[in-house]
């Protein structure tokens, strides 16, 4: 295995794409993660690649000592007849990184040009049902805006390409689209529970543009929001920071927000996700008057550290000793 090197995260990928062989420190996390909607808006796609798997109960248990032991690609695909979910912990001996392609197990992110490509072959759970496929992501352009999430620089965030063209094609379950796509990155040398309480984060594709809210909660006292709005061309700028807008509370009685220009802009047209601790949603809006559609989170890490919450996550996430 070609291991990474442990370096800071923000410096390695100040050189242009996102590098596949960074590794956080102990306690910390890095990942990779793409989403895409469809022209018609009736399907959608995340991925999720996870040095030091963020919301792993084994890592937690084990200490969060070294998280080249705690690794999975999380895929979730909506739409057509329902959605298919997979996320499966391995260990170090299933990771191989380079600076342009990582392998998980049997999938794999790749750079070919200016294309990623992620090569798709996991099992659901429950019910072991395949997913299995190639999603390509390509970008209009990259940005170099790096964010700090939070006060003391522990955490960070980049919003990699914005606006991208995605194409989906699984061969398990039958899925076959082409729409907007999205690529970030976040990385962090600590638990993300340790420093907040949550956050509310959505992208909204507004015409050719990607506008992005993100708004979190620190743990001791007072937040961020950051308003985006990114081009095609890879030029960053601030946007307007709206109103607070609450959305309806999911079935797991967790609390859903956005920022809008008025109560009745936004509307959830689906939730893809309902669980204990985390909502990811479509959400339907308008932004300076303009329609717009794109993926929304809420998160409630207050939930996630629970321990009755991560005593269930095994059924969801299993862990495989290679």
């Amino acid at each position: 295995m070609d291991q990474g090197p442990e370096t800071d995260a923000a410096e390695a990928l100040s050189r242009g794409r996102p590098r596949f062989d960074l590794t956080p420190p102990p306690g910390g996390y890095l990942w990779w993660y793409v989403d895409g909607i469809s022209e018609d808006g009736a399907d959608g796609v995340t991925l999720i690649a996870m040095i030091g798997s963020v919301f792993s109960p084994y890592y937690a248990w084990a200490g969060r000592q070294n998280p080249l032991d705690h690794v999975a690609l999380n895929v979730a695909v909506y739409g057509g007849a329902g959605k298919r979910w997979a996320v499966t912990e391995r260990r170090r001996s299933a990771l191989e990184q380079h600076a342009d392609a990582v392998r998980i197990g049997p999938s794999r992110l790749r750079w070919e040009g200016d294309t990623l490509i992620v090569d798709i072959d996991e099992r659901a759970a429950p019910i072991p049902l395949p997913i299995r496929g190639q999603v390509r992501l390509t970008p209009a352009a990259l940005t170099d805006h790096r964010v700090e999430l939070d006060a003391h620089g522990r955490h960070r965030w980049w919003p990699v390409a914005p606006c991208a063209h995605i194409e989906v094609d699984f061969e398990a379950p039958r899925r076959r689209w082409q729409g907007v796509g999205y690529l970030d990155s976040n990385d962090g040398d600590a638990p993300l529970e340790d420093d907040f309480t949550g956050w509310h984060w959505s992208r909204l594709h507004v015409g050719g543009d990607s506008v992005i809210f993100y708004d979190s909660t620190y743990r001791h006292g007072g937040g961020q929001l950051l308003a985006l709005r990114c081009h095609p061309d890879g030029h960053v700028e601030e946007a307007p920071a709206l109103p607070r807008v609450a959305l309806p509370t999911t079935g797991w009685r967790i609390t859903r927000a956005t920022r809008a220009t008025g109560p009745d802009d936004p509307r959830i047209r689906a939730t893809w996700e309902d669980t204990p601790f985390y909502a990811r949603s479509l959400l339907e809006t308008r932004i300076d008057g303009e329609p717009a559609l794109g993926m929304h989170e809420s998160l409630d890490l207050d939930r996630f550290a629970n321990r009755w919450v991560r005593l269930l996550l095994p059924f969801r996430m299993p862990r495989k000793l290679r």
